[in-house]
């Protein structure tokens, strides 16, 4: 039986459409960028796991992690995202995160996240890729790299697979957004047109409060 916690993240992703990806960002960052996000309407945070920084046991990550899901409990949904083997899972998990999100198809990883209570949400590019990551038990498939692949790829995938839920991933911003949620996504994973680098390090959060408001209408109209 689905837990009622994993039904609601589910529910979550199909009504708000949006999971804003995080990379490299100080935990401090993260909190402030969490309040921006939130304030914009968006309640979903994937934050990434660097797979070049494994000597600390990707410490970062996890803290962001945890401080999030500590200080937002109930109100923001995090999760991890790059998650490349069941050892991240666990890291994921024990940090706080909700929803495991991948680059790739790996089953084992996929059956691993479900098995832990948590919310699979794998990438793919092909038709068998999708079909593959779906029969392993994701609850989302993530088709990536969207903006290479193009809306229309999303809209000839659904034709015959119209049954499995998809997130457009990869270059995805306010402008196209809409675009991608016509095409057959049932939501959109965004990562550098939202969290802008430069808005962030000049402390100029009130900008991205502004675009996650602009990113939700267009998503959700």
């Amino acid at each position: 039986m689905e837990r009622e916690e994993v039904r609601q993240i589910k529910q979550n992703v199909m009504e708000k459409k949006i999971i804003a990806i995080v990379r490299g960002l100080k935990r401090e960052d993260c909190m402030k960028l969490a309040e921006a996000l939130y304030e914009g309407g968006i309640n979903m945070i994937e934050v990434t796991f660097d797979q070049t920084c494994q000597d600390n046991n990707y410490q970062n990550t996890v803290e962001s992690i945890h401080a999030i899901a500590q200080e937002y409990e109930g109100r923001i949904y995090v999760g991890a995202g790059t998650v490349l083997n069941r050892s991240q899972v666990d890291l994921a998990k024990s940090a706080g995160a909700k929803y495991i999100i991948t680059p790739s198809t790996d089953v084992d990883v996929i059956r691993y996240a479900k098995e832990q209570g948590l919310v699979a949400m794998p990438g793919a590019m092909t038709p068998s890729e999708v079909v593959t990551a779906y029969a392993a038990g994701a609850d989302f498939v993530k088709i990536f790299p969207s903006d290479n692949l193009g809306a229309s790829y999303i809209k000839a995938l659904k034709a015959p697979l119209k049954h499995i839920p998809m997130l457009a991933v990869g270059g995805v911003n306010e402008k196209n957004v809409a675009e991608f949620m016509k095409a057959g996504a049932v939501g959109a994973g965004v990562g550098g047109n939202l969290v802008n680098a430069e808005w962030i390090k000049h402390g100029e959060f009130s900008k991205i409060t502004e675009l996650a408001k602009e990113m939700m209408k267009n998503a959700c109209q």
